[in-house]
């Protein structure tokens, strides 16, 4: 059984971990992230799916 605190530190990972992604994604120069089938306004998406799997 998880504890409240580790929930927490879960949770604080997690949100690193697509804070992370996003910023990268958002890096990437137009003509790569088209090239990737990127578009920014997918970009939230992406990440939350990655991190998340949702």
């Amino acid at each position: 059984m998880m504890t409240i605190l580790h929930q927490l530190v879960l949770a604080a990972r997690r949100r690193a971990a697509y804070n992370r992604t996003r910023s990268e994604l958002r890096r990437l120069s137009p003509n790569t992230a088209l090239d990737l089938g990127i578009y920014q306004d997918d970009v939230n998406r992406i990440a939350r799916n990655a991190v998340y799997g949702r």
